[in-house]
C-alpha cells in the first residue's frame, strides 16, 4: 500500500486540504485549513496567496503524519485547485504583487460590459468556448497590471509571472524552478485557444496580457517535477495538475460522452463529457477542456453557478440564522414547503445560463408567518433550481442525461439530494467517496506514476453509495420551478438567452 499511496492537494475557495489515498481510492488521511475571504469593496473577493501556500504545506505535513507515511511512500502528488483565481508574482523573490483575485470577483464587470458585443461574443466563444465575463482570468490579469505601480512594464520585461492557483503552488513546491499549468486551467483564462491547444496571440493582444507572463501548458497528467526535499522530508514527484471541476469529473469516472456530474461546494458546477468535439451551446454554456492526456483532449460542456454552499455559509456567518451548516437539513425537514418563499443567491451576480454580473441577491414571498426554517429551506432549494437551469440548457445543447452523479460537501444532505432529484426529474447518484475533486487529482497522478494502467482501471474503482429517485409529482415540480424563474427575473439586469 505504501508504495502506491497518492497525495492530493485540493486548494479550494474556502479551504485548503491535503488527502492521502490508497491505490483503491480509499482515504487514508486528511488535513484541512479554512481560508479567510477578503471583500475590500462591493463585488470584490480576494485571497492571500502566501496564506494559501503556508496552509498547503501545513496540510501536507499533517496528512503525511496522520497516515504515518514518509515522502518516499508517496508515488505521486496531484494538485487540484479553484479555477480562474489569479495570482501575479515576482519571479526573483516569489512574492505576489497583489492579493489573489478570486474567481467570484466582479471588479472588471464594467470593462466586460463596455467591450462586449454579439460579434465579440461569437469570436471569443469560437476561440475559447467562454464568454466575456469577470469570472475568467484575463481581465483580472489586465486589472492587476493596470493598478499596481510599474506592474505592466515589469511584466513586459519578463520580471513577473502569472498563474492560477495550480501554477502558483507548483512554483512554490519546486522552489521557483517550474512555471507550468495544465490544459484544464489554461482553458479557463480567456487566453487559451481550444483548437490550437495553446495561448492565442490575438487574445493576448485584445486583453493586453504580455506573453512573458504565462506558464507553459502541459497535459493534466504529466511530469511536473518534484517538490523541494526540505518541505516534506524528501522530494515527491508531482504527476498531475487539474482544475477542480475537471478533477471531480475524473473522480466521478465520467469518461464517456454523455456522462454528467455536478459538484456542490462554494459554487455548483455541472460538467458534461462531450468527447472529442467541443459542443456548440445555444444557451451560453461553456465549452472547456475536460482533461488532456497523452496530447489528446476530451472536451466538456459546463454550467457554472457562483453560489451554492456559499448560500449556507451566508446563513451561518452573515445573517446567523444557523450555527452550523449541518443544521440546515433538519430545518428544511421541519416544514412541508417554503410557502412561496424564494431566495435568489445572486451575491456575486448570476452565472450560467444568465451571465448577469450586476444582478444581486434577494428574498421574495415573505409573509408574517415566514420564519428561519422557510429562509433556510429556500436557500437549499435555490441550489436545486439553479441546477435545473443548467440541465434545461444542456438538454437542448446535447444528449439529455439519464442520471446525475453528484459530489462535494453539500451532498451529504439527504433531504437536499432528494429535492434535487424531484426538481430535475432524473435520478441523482451519490458515490461512496464524495471527495471526488481531490480523488480525481490523485487518480491522474497515479496514472502518470504507473499506479494505474488506464482510465478504465480508474473507472472500475467508482462505487455508488445511494441513488435518489424522483418521487414528487412532476406538475408540482414544474410549478415550484416556475416560481423560481419568476423570482430570478425580478433580480436580473440582463435578459437570459434561455
Amino acid at each position: 500500500m505504501k508504495q502506491t499511496a497518492l497525495l492530493a492537494i485540493d486548494q479550494g475557495t474556502t479551504s485548503s486540504r491535503a488527502i492521502v489515498f490508497g491505490r483503491d481510492g480509499a482515504r487514508l488521511a486528511v488535513a484541512q485549513r479554512e481560508l479567510p475571504q477578503a471583500y475590500p469593496h462591493s463585488g470584490w473577493v480576494e485571497h492571500d496567496a502566501l496564506r494559501i501556500w503556508d496552509d498547503v504545506v501545513a496540510c501536507v505535513q499533517e496528512a503525511l503524519a496522520t497516515a504515518k507515511l514518509k515522502a518516499s511512500d508517496i508515488a505521486s502528488i496531484g494538485i487540484t485547485n479553484q479555477r480562474e483565481t489569479t495570482v501575479l508574482w515576482e519571479r526573483a523573490s516569489g512574492k505576489p504583487i497583489h492579493p489573489a483575485i478570486v474567481w467570484q470577483d466582479r471588479r472588471t464587470a464594467d470593462w466586460c460590459r463596455e467591450h462586449d458585443s454579439p460579434e465579440r461574443e461569437r469570436w471569443l466563444q469560437q476561440k475559447t468556448g467562454l464568454l466575456l465575463d469577470p469570472y475568467f482570468s484575463a481581465t483580472k490579469i489586465a486589472w492587476t497590471l493596470d493598478h499596481v505601480d510599474g506592474a505592466r512594464a515589469r511584466a513586459e520585461r519578463g520580471e513577473l509571472a502569472f498563474g492560477t492557483i495550480d501554477s502558483w503552488l507548483l512554483w512554490k513546491l519546486s522552489g521557483g524552478k517550474l512555471h507550468l499549468t495544465d490544459a484544464t486551467n489554461a482553458s479557463r483564462t480567456l487566453l487559451y485557444n481550444l483548437h490550437t491547444q495553446d495561448w492565442d496571440p490575438e487574445l493576448l493582444e485584445f486583453f493586453g496580457v504580455p506573453a512573458k507572463l504565462l506558464p507553459e501548458v502541459r497535459d493534466s497528467a504529466a511530469d511536473y517535477g518534484k517538490s523541494e526535499a526540505d518541505l516534506f522530508g524528501g522530494a515527491i514527484p508531482i504527476g498531475a495538475m487539474v482544475g477542480d471541476q475537471q478533477s471531480a469529473t475524473v473522480g466521478q469516472a465520467c469518461f464517456k460522452p454523455g456522462m454528467i456530474k455536478s459538484t456542490y461546494g462554494t459554487g455548483c458546477f455541472l460538467v458534461l463529457n462531450t468527447g472529442d468535439q467541443a459542443a456548440q451551446s445555444r444557451h451560453r454554456l461553456l465549452n472547456t477542456v475536460g482533461y488532456r492526456l497523452g496530447g489528446h483532449t476530451t472536451h466538456a460542456l459546463e454550467g457554472s453557478i457562483f453560489v451554492a454552499g456559499a448560500a449556507v455559509q451566508w446563513l451561518r456567518d452573515a445573517v446567523r440564522l444557523i450555527g452550523a451548516a449541518g443544521e440546515s437539513e433538519a430545518l428544511a425537514r421541519s416544514i412541508d414547503s417554503t410557502h412561496g418563499v424564494y431566495l435568489v443567491p445572486a451575491f456575486t451576480g448570476l452565472g450560467a445560463p444568465y451571465w448577469d454580473p450586476q444582478a444581486r441577491g434577494a428574498i421574495f414571498g415573505l409573509t408574517r408567518d415566514s420564519g428561519i426554517a422557510h429562509i433556510v429551506r429556500a436557500a437549499l432549494e435555490s441550489v436545486c433550481y439553479q441546477t435545473r437551469d443548467l440541465l434545461e440548457a444542456m438538454r437542448d445543447d446535447a444528449t439529455p442525461p439519464t442520471e446525475l452523479r453528484v459530489d462535494g460537501g453539500m451532498v451529504v444532505n439527504d433531504w437536499l439530494m432528494q429535492f434535487l432529484a424531484d426538481i430535475l426529474r432524473i435520478p441523482v447518484v451519490r458515490p461512496q467517496t464524495v471527495e471526488t475533486t481531490a480523488l480525481g487529482a490523485a487518480l491522474l497522478a497515479g496514472l502518470q506514476a504507473g499506479v494505474y494502467a488506464s482510465l478504465d482501471e480508474i473507472g472500475a474503482l467508482w462505487r455508488i453509495d445511494r441513488r435518489f429517485e424522483p418521487v414528487l409529482d412532476a406538475g408540482r415540480a414544474d410549478t415550484l420551478y416556475a416560481g423560481w424563474r419568476e423570482a430570478v427575473g425580478r433580480v436580473q439586469t440582463v435578459r437570459p438567452a434561455v
